[in-house]
């Protein structure tokens, strides 16, 4: 259920991953083949707002990092609960589970969420910059991940970080 809270704040999101194998290998056949629906799945949910992509649909050419098989995905939605939603109770979730079959196993953070103000759309500068933040201190109310959020800085002071006990299912 999405909060009812306003705020003047919108949640941003990176993901990062090192693919096995070129896009246009048999290896990421069907990650590619699935780009595009699970793209326009996640432009049809319920608190979307904004993602990150090239004239061709999707962020796959940007490759921000020394790494060159480093993919990023970054987004914007009106909460966490939206994100939360797609990410774990979508066909979203399908792909997750199968993200061993085209990503390499990473040893830190690859995910990173952070607030915004209202309309402000990250760099991939600022994206990179706030996952750093979260793999150098922990989760914060700067970054942090699906396992312990903050509220927006504009949350009443009662609001407390909220813990989403769901495990990761593509672990």
């Amino acid at each position: 259920m999405a909060s009812a809270t306003v705020t003047a704040f919108e949640l941003a999101q990176l993901n990062i991953g090192a693919i096995k194998a070129p896009m246009d290998s048999p290896v990421m056949a069907d990650f590619v083949a699935n780009l595009e629906r699970i793209n326009a799945l996640a432009e049809r949910s319920q608190g979307f707002l904004w993602r990150l992509q090239t004239e061709q649909g999707d962020a796959t050419a940007i490759r921000p990092f020394e790494d060159e098989n480093m993919l990023v995905n970054m987004s914007v939605w009106r909460d966490v609960e939206s994100l939360n939603d797609y990410v774990y109770r979508s066909a979203h979730v399908e792909l997750m589970r199968r993200r061993k079959q085209w990503f390499e196993r990473m040893d830190q953070a690859f995910l990173v969420l952070w607030w915004v103000p209202k309309g402000h759309r990250p760099s991939v500068a600022e994206a990179i910059a706030k996952l750093q933040l979260l793999r150098a201190e922990g989760p914060s109310a700067q970054a942090f991940s699906f396992r312990q959020t903050f509220p927006p800085p504009d949350a009443a002071a009662s609001a407390r970080p909220v813990a989403f006990g769901d495990s990761c299912p593509a672990t």
